[in-house]
Order: structure tokens, then sequence, then C-alpha cells
């Protein structure tokens, strides 16, 4: 087993923007080429990569394009007042430019199986329709017995990206896709904001599957979100039939929380056919540790909000400080973040997804 240096075994992909689009004011998509050797679902996001003289940046953005329809790879990014990588690519960025990316990740996805549901609600607010948008496409294009609904909040008509296209969608798949466009400008407040009445209204009226058939996408500010959460809940909604996309910029660190066992541990981690081995103890986390011995793991964050550095445990417990990603379905099939993991209870073997 060897610690080869982080060089060695993360390589950096190249990609070349081929194409920038304003979608609204402070808002583009980009297009690349050299994206053909990244493969990617529908709903996962972009990691890019800035070397400054201040050390490297990590930032992921959502794909907007379709894997199905063979698109070339394409993210959204909104700029960002005090976001050095949203300025840097919405100011600055121009078609030829070149820029490094660690790959793709994500679970906002498709289910493996969707010949469990009937009904798909999209709930999107915002610059968070990017990755929903990917979603909407891959769904009514290769998933032909799903029907769609798209809720889309935004301020005003002129801040919601992607009409055209929506508009598009809903007239080539009339029977399959209903579209609600909720704008709070709108002269009748009852419906200028997407408020748990007026969300149940349109669960009562366009719903065409029981709810354990129905699926449900979430994507937009935190607020929006845990209002839009709370609302499913509480009329039956399965925690598991609800998918959300944390979808911020903070990356403040949560509370530092010690794990209930700060010995050190050794681990076992599998990466790309390859096996490593180091030790990770307390105040380090899994990733740090696996940093220190020279081991470079997929991450981005590092606040456990994005998913970008899962692993799968394949033997012994590791103890999360926080986690805004996995589902207790993902957590019982042995899914982890290394960003915020902790060995516990004895040594541990992994596998980087």
């Amino acid at each position: 087993m060897t610690n080869p240096t982080a060089e060695g075994n993360t390589p950096y992909h190249t990609l070349t923007i081929s194409h920038i689009r304003e979608e609204v004011p402070g808002v583009k998509t980009f297009s690349f080429t050299g994206g053909e050797s990244l493969p990617y679902k529908a709903g996962q996001y972009l990691t890019l990569v800035h070397h400054s003289p201040h050390g490297e940046v990590r930032r992921s953005y959502s794909i907007t394009s379709s894997p199905a329809l063979q698109e070339p790879l394409t993210i959204g990014v909104k700029r960002i007042e005090n976001g050095l990588f949203s300025r840097m690519l919405v100011d600055n960025a121009r078609v030829g430019d070149k820029v490094k990316t660690t790959g793709t990740a994500g679970l906002f996805t498709l289910p493996d199986d969707t010949a469990l549901y009937q009904q798909v609600f999209f709930l999107a607010a915002g610059s968070g329709i990017t990755p929903i948008f990917s979603l909407l496409k891959t769904l009514l294009h290769t998933q032909h017995h799903l029907s769609a609904v798209l809720l889309y909040s935004n301020s005003s008509p002129e801040k919601a990206m992607f009409i055209g296209p929506l508009q598009q969608l809903a007239q080539e798949f009339p029977d399959r896709l209903h579209i609600e466009f909720i704008y709070s400008n709108s002269p009748d407040l009852s419906r200028a904001r997407l408020h748990k009445d007026l969300l149940h209204h349109y669960l009562h009226t366009l719903a065409k599957a029981p709810i354990e058939q129905q699926l449900f996408y979430l994507c937009g500010p935190d607020n929006y979100m845990r209002l839009m959460s709370f609302a499913l809940r509480q009329i039956g909604i399965p925690e598991s039939n609800i998918r959300k996309e944390i979808f911020n910029t903070d990356i403040r660190k949560p509370a530092k929380l010690m794990p209930p066992d700060t010995a050190a541990r050794a681990v076992t981690l599998y990466l790309k056919d390859k096996a490593y081995t180091f030790r990770s103890r307390y105040p380090l986390n899994l990733l740090q540790s696996a940093r220190q011995a020279g081991i470079a793991i997929p991450y981005s964050c590092e606040t456990g909000k994005c998913g970008s550095c899962l692993a799968r445990v394949l033997q012994g417990q590791v103890w999360m400080s926080y986690n805004e990603v996995l589902t207790e379905k993902d957590i019982q099939k042995g899914l982890t973040l290394t960003c915020v993991g902790f060995p516990v209870g004895g040594d541990v073997e992994l596998e980087i997804l």
C-alpha cells in the first residue's frame, strides 16, 4: 500500500469555456469543451479549482445541461458580492479560457429505479432552478411514465432563469409537465410567494398519483427549503420522498462537536482501485487526516453540506459531526462524509465514491 502525493492520485481535469450566456443579470451559464471524459448525472454539480497566492479555492456549481440529450457540459453561476470564484467567472471569464475541475458529484439525482414513482414535483426558488433544469429535461426525455410539476419562485419575471426553454418544454410535453411561475411582485398577494397553504393547494389540485408514488425535489435559499420541507412533512409526505439540494454559498463551518471516541484509529482507504493506509485522530477528521498523509480525496465545502467527499464505510464505524446531505437511508447503506467524519470504536475501511 502506498501513499502518493496529492497530484499523483487526484489529477485535475482541464476544461475550456466554449460558450457564455447571461441568463438574467448577475447569473451566467458556462458551457465547456473537454467535459466528454467527465460522466455525470442530471442534478449533479461540477467542482472548480482555482490556485491563488493564498492557496487552493474550490467551489461547486450546479450542472444545467442534460447528459441524456448530449448537451455540452454547462453550469450556472450566480455572482456573489464577496464571492471570489463567482466574481472571477461572471465578471472576467471569456470564451477560450481554461478552468480546472476535480470532476462531478452530488446526490441530487433521479432514483435508480423510477418505476416506483408516477409523479415528480420540482420546487425551485431563484437560481435554485439550475440543477432542477437538468433534472426536468432528463426526466421528460427519458422517463416517459413520469409526469412532472414545476413550482418556480422568483422576485419578478425579469429575474427568472430559463423561462423560454421551460415554456418550450411545457409545449412539447403538455400532458406530462405543468409549470407554475410564482412572482413576489404579483399584485395577488395570496400567490406572490409559495407559502404553506398555496403549496398544499397545488399538491391537492395537481397530484396525479398517491403520496407514496410522488417524489419532491427542493432547491433554493435556506429559509425557502425549511418552509417547503416543513409544509410537505405536515401533509404526510415521507422524508424518503423528499430530495434537497443545499443551495447556498455559506461555507462557514458548523459548531465544532467532539466525537464520542477521540483515540487514534487506523484507516484503510480505497480510491481509484488503489488502497492507502493512514491514521486518523481527533481533532483531524478523515479528510484532513488523509490530506496530511499526502492522499488527495475529493472535497469541496468541507462543512458537510455538499457531498463531494462521499465515501462508503466497508468496515468499522464513522461518526459525523454535521450532515445536510445524507438521508437515513443513505447512512444505513454505509454512506458517510469524510469532511465531517471521525472513526470511532475501532479501525475503519472506506471506499471513496
